[in-house]
C-alpha cells in the first residue's frame, strides 16, 4: 500500500470532466474530456487497502481491485494492466459501460465518497494500448479441438479469447455485418467509441480467433450442423427480444423498438448507408423507459437534433441515496444523471401509457395518466389522463430473452421459467452445447456477461480436455449483491 493515509489525505471524489454539452452534442465523440494521470494516481492512493475488500464481493469477475489501486498509485502501469487482465478480458468495456457495483461495495463508501474505481480501470488500460502493453497471447500448443461461438457480444468474445489462449480453434459466428454484438450496435458511440472494439478485435485475430460475419446460425447454417462440425457449440446470442407494451395504438408508424432505433443510428454513424432510417429530427421524441437504454434513446435523438425529447418511466423518481432496505454494501438503485439528461429533454415518473393516437396511421401522441396503486397494480388515475405530443414513440423497456425459437427446435434444448436457455452448474445445455451471458441468465450487466464467459470457457475446455488451468470466476446460479435480484 503507497499511501497508508491516503484516503485521510484525499477526501473529494474526483472522475473526469465531460465535455462541454453544446460542443458534444454536435458530434458522436465519447463525452469525456482526456483523463488527468495526476488524479487519477491521486484518486488511486484513497483506496483503503481493506482487510476484507468487499470491492471483490461486487464484481462478478473477481477484480482485484486494490492490487491495481496501489500499482496506479505508485505508477507501475505495466504491473498495473497485468493484473487488471487476469481476471477482466475487456476493461475498455467495462470500465465505460458497467454501472460499478464494485464502487457501491467499497468500503470507503459507508461514511466517504466511494473510490473511483471505473475510473481507474479505464485509465489504466487506455494508458497500456497507448503504450503497447496490450499484445496478443499466442497459445504455446494446439489441441486439434474446435470450438464454435454464436453471438459476439462480450460473453462470446470473452469466452473465445479465452478458449484461443487454451490452445482451441475458435470460430466465432456473427449475423450482423460487424462483430460486437450490442457492444458495436446497441450502445451509441458518445459511450464507446467503436475504435475500442476494433483495436480489441485485432489482438484476438493475432491470437488464432476467427469471425465468420453475416451467418444466422439456426438460418444460414441450422444449429444441428454447427454442431456435428464442432467438438462443442457456446451460445451467447444474448437477450435480444424486446418488451411490448400492450396498448392501443402501438402499431401506429412511427412507433418503434428502442434497439430497432439505436443499431440503425450506429450504422449510420459508422459510414453506411440505412434506407428508411428512424429519425428524431425535428420530430417530438417520447421514450418510454428510464433505463440506461432510454438515455441512450435521449442522447441519440438529442444529436440527431429532436425537438424535444420526453422520457417517461410508470414508476417513483430513486431516491438520490441509500435507503434502508439497500443498505452497504448492496448495490442501490439510485437517481443517476447519466450524460445524455445533462444535454436536452424531461424526465417524468409515475406515468402510465394508457393509448397511442394518431392520425392515417401516425403516431401524434401518447395519451399517459398520472399513475396510483390498485389492488397491488400501478394504474392511471381517473381525471389525470391528457396526451403529450409525439411524432417518434420508442420503446425501451427492457427484454423478455433470448430469441431461442430455431435453436429450440433444432436442437431440444430446454427453456427456463424466464424462457432463457436452461443450462446446468457447468453452463451446459445439452451434451455438447453451452450457455453463457444474457441468453442464459437474461437481460444483465456487461461484467456478469464477460465473467460467464470466461466460466463457460472453462467448463468447455474441461469437457473437452479433462481438466482446465482457465478460471471459473462465477457459476450460473450467482446472484448480485442486491435486494432485487
Amino acid at each position: 500500500m503507497a499511501d497508508p493515509r491516503g484516503f485521510i489525505k484525499v477526501t473529494e471524489r474526483e472522475t473526469a470532466q465531460r465535455r462541454p454539452v453544446p460542443v458534444r452534442i454536435k458530434d458522436w465523440k465519447e463525452v469525456y474530456e482526456e483523463r488527468n494521470s495526476g488524479v487519477v494516481k491521486e484518486q488511486a492512493s484513497r483506496c483503503m487497502d481493506c482487510g476484507i475488500p468487499f470491492c471483490h464481493a461486487g464484481c462478478p469477475l473477481g477484480n482485484l481491485i486494490p492490487e491495481w489501486n496501489d500499482l496506479t498509485h505508485r505508477g507501475r502501469s505495466r504491473e498495473a494492466i497485468d493484473r487488471l487482465h487476469s481476471t477482466n478480458n475487456f476493461p475498455e468495456f467495462t470500465g465505460r459501460l458497467c454501472p460499478a457495483p464494485c464502487e457501491s461495495a467499497c468500503v470507503l463508501g459507508i461514511n466517504q465518497p466511494a473510490v473511483t474505481i471505473k475510473e481507474i480501470e479505464v485509465s489504466i488500460i487506455d494508458d497500456a494500448f497507448d503504450a503497447g502493453y496490450v499484445a496478443p497471447s499466442i497459445p504455446e500448443r494446439l489441441t486439434g479441438k474446435t470450438i464454435a461461438v454464436v453471438g459476439s457480444g462480450p460473453a462470446g468474445l470473452a469466452a473465445a479469447q479465452q478458449l484461443t489462449r487454451a490452445g482451441h480453434t475458435v470460430a466465432v459466428f456473427e449475423r450482423d455485418d460487424r462483430i460486437g454484438g450490442l457492444l458495436r450496435y446497441g450502445i451509441p458511440d458518445f459511450k464507446i467509441e467503436k475504435r475500442h472494439i476494433d483495436k480489441r478485435l485485432e489482438q484476438m485475430i493475432a491470437e488464432g480467433t476467427r469471425f465468420r460475419t453475416g451467418v444466422n446460425v439456426g438460418v444460414d447454417i441450422t444449429w444441428e450442423e454447427l454442431k456435428m462440425r464442432y467438438d462443442a457449440v457456446l451460445v451467447a446470442t444474448g437477450a435480444l427480444k424486446p418488451r411490448a407494451l400492450d396498448v392501443p395504438g402501438a402499431d401506429l408508424a412511427g412507433v418503434h423498438f428502442a434497439m430497432d432505433y439505436l443499431c440503425q443510428a450506429n450504422k449510420v454513424v459508422a459510414g453506411d448507408l440505412v434506407e428508411d432510417q428512424i429519425d428524431a429530427s425535428g420530430k417530438h421524441v417520447i421514450v418510454l423507459g428510464g433505463g440506461d437504454t432510454g438515455a441512450d434513446c435521449l442522447g441519440t435523438a438529442t444529436r440527431q437534433g429532436a425537438a424535444s425529447v420526453t422520457t417517461i418511466a410508470i414508476g417513483q423518481k430513486p431516491s438520490e441515496t441509500r435507503t434502508d432496505n439497500q443498505p452497504w454494501p448492496m448495490d442501490p438503485t439510485l437517481y443517476e444523471v447519466a450524460s445524455a439528461h445533462e444535454e436536452f429533454g424531461d424526465r417524468k415518473y409515475l406515468h402510465a401509457t394508457v393509448e397511442l393516437v394518431g392520425e392515417n396511421g401516425v403516431v401524434t401522441g401518447i395519451k399517459v395518466g398520472d399513475t396510483e396503486f390498485v389492488d397491488g397494480k400501478r394504474l392511471p388515475k381517473p381525471g389525470t389522463v391528457r396526451v403529450l405530443k409525439a411524432d417518434l414513440v420508442l420503446f425501451a423497456l427492457g427484454f423478455t430473452g433470448t430469441e431461442s425459437e430455431s435453436i429450440v427446435q433444432q436442437l431440444k434444448v430446454d427453456l427456463d421459467e424466464k424462457t432463457n436457455i436452461s443450462r446446468d452448474g457447468q453452463y451446459r445445455a445439452t451434451d455438447s452445447i453451452f450457455v453463457a451471458g444474457d441468453a442464459g441468465r437474461g437481460q444483465s450487466l456487461i461484467v456478469w456477461a464477460i465473467a460467464e464467459g470466461r466460466a463457460a470457457a472453462s467448463a468447455i475446455d474441461k469437457h473437452l480436455e479433462g481438466e482446465t488451468q482457465l478460471p471459473f470466476p462465477v457459476k450460473p446460479t450467482d446472484k448480485p449483491i442486491s435486494v432485487y435480484s
